[in-house]
């Protein structure tokens, strides 16, 4: 053991021959990083769709259609997405090789270096694109600022001025419930409402709370650690950047 600079010898014989979880921790930790990649790649694959139109990325990771000549296909978010299946597949796999063992060595256990090694493959195939393509993105900041002034996005934020100047949040749901149903009623904009009108709903309204429609202005009121506040974001970029990998 000393030799193989492991920690220790096995303190069962039978466990030594039989035993098989690190293989399927090992998965499990795969599948794991695996499913995060999907998810990033299913949100990319969205912010790249004619729909939102808010990133692009490199050439090099994309395709164009075989049908559509305008269309980019973000082909290795949705691979990525795909072979995520094949990596639960392997974990699959050695658990129920191992479900119906008995505790000592059959010859079923030949079984476990395939998905082993295939899982091993596919994550790091996927782990190793990953970072350029990351790198290759794009970002269309005028589009995605299109999509994050929508007023209704921020009537949580009136609920919440409403909380911090004495209201309960019970009422200022519903008076801000009642805002949002007239603007539906007479078609217009959360900040198409005049002070005035709002004050129908919202009788505590200020002229403060009509500049609570900017998403900047939304984005700033969460200044909290994790926050989505500019200064938080820049606290989170600097502590990653300083992590040893």
């Amino acid at each position: 053991a000393q030799d193989l600079e492991f920690a220790g010898i096995t303190r069962n014989s039978m466990d030594a021959v039989s035993d098989r979880d690190f293989g399927i921790e090992l998965l499990s930790a795969l599948s794991i990083c695996m499913m995060h990649l999907s998810r990033l790649s299913e949100d990319i694959i969205f912010w790249m769709s004619q729909e939102a139109g808010w990133v692009e990325l490199g050439d090099d990771f994309c395709t164009g259609s075989s049908l559509m000549p305008q269309k980019k296909n973000p082909d290795m978010c949705e691979l990525t997405r795909g072979k995520t299946g094949r990596v639960y597949g392997n974990l699959i796999t050695l658990l129920s090789v191992m479900k119906g063992m008995p505790l000592c060595y059959n010859r079923d256990m030949q079984e476990d270096k395939e998905p082993i090694f295939d899982a091993l493959d596919t994550a790091k195939l996927c782990l190793s694109v990953y970072a350029p393509m990351m790198a290759s993105m794009r970002v269309n900041k005028d589009r995605m600022y299109e999509a994050a002034s929508d007023p209704a996005l921020m009537a949580t934020d009136l609920a919440e001025w409403l909380v911090k100047n004495g209201v309960p949040f019970r009422d200022a749901h519903h008076r801000v419930g009642k805002l949002v149903a007239y603007a539906k009623e007479h078609n217009l904009r959360l900040d198409q409402i005049s002070l005035d009108k709002m004050k129908i709903s919202v009788p505590e309204a200020t002229a403060e709370c009509l500049a609570l429609w900017k998403p900047e202005n939304s984005v700033a009121l969460r200044d909290v650690p994790g926050g989505t506040a500019p200064k938080q974001a820049r606290t989170q970029v600097q502590f990653w950047k300083k992590q040893p990998f």
